[in-house]
Order: C-alpha cells, then sequence, then structure tokens
C-alpha cells in the first residue's frame, strides 16, 4: 500500500508544526538498513524495530516519521532523528 501525498497538503509534525515530504528513496533506504542493523534510535530512545514501506521527514531535514500500511505514524516517541542516517 502507498502513502496518499495529497494528505502533505493538511498534515505536518506534531512536534514543529513544519510541513512533511516524502523522503528520498536513497535515504528512506538508509534509514531501513539502519533498523536492520539494530542502529536506529526514535525520538524517545528505543530501537526501531520494524522498517517502514515509506518515510516522510520534516522539510528542514531533521526529523523522520515511518509510514506503515499506507499510514503515516505521526506520533513524537515514533520520529527519528535524521542526523543518525549520517554517521
Amino acid at each position: 500500500m502507498s502513502f496518499d501525498t495529497a494528505l502533505l497538503d493538511i498534515i505536518c509534525c506534531p512536534v514543529t508544526r513544519l510541513p512533511l515530504q516524502v523522503m528520498p528513496s536513497a535515504r528512506a533506504a538508509r534509514a531501513n538498513e539502519l533498523i536492520g542493523a539494530g542502529r536506529l534510535k526514535s525520538r524517545n530512545g528505543k530501537t526501531v524495530s520494524a522498517p517502514a514501506e515509506q518515510w516522510l521527514m520534516t522539510r528542514d531535514g531533521k526529523v523522520a516519521y515511518p509510514v506503515r500500511d499506507g499510514i503515516p505514524v505521526l506520533l513524537e516517541d515514533e520520529g527519528v532523528e535524521l542526523s543518525q542516517l549520517d554517521d
């Protein structure tokens, strides 16, 4: 199932209220790679256990939220700091 990008006009980051955009596929693949290696942490400090079919990220590129079964999981604790992808 794919995320309906028309929703991007009405949703935003629950913390910063910044608009969201679909994360580029290379960055999404890197996030899922780190999840597979057990090295990606959510904002609450827990290791992310399941890869996402897509990711939405804030327009400033600092935080991303998973999309699971076509539904964006816009909970603060589910957010991922994207600086982890650069390690």
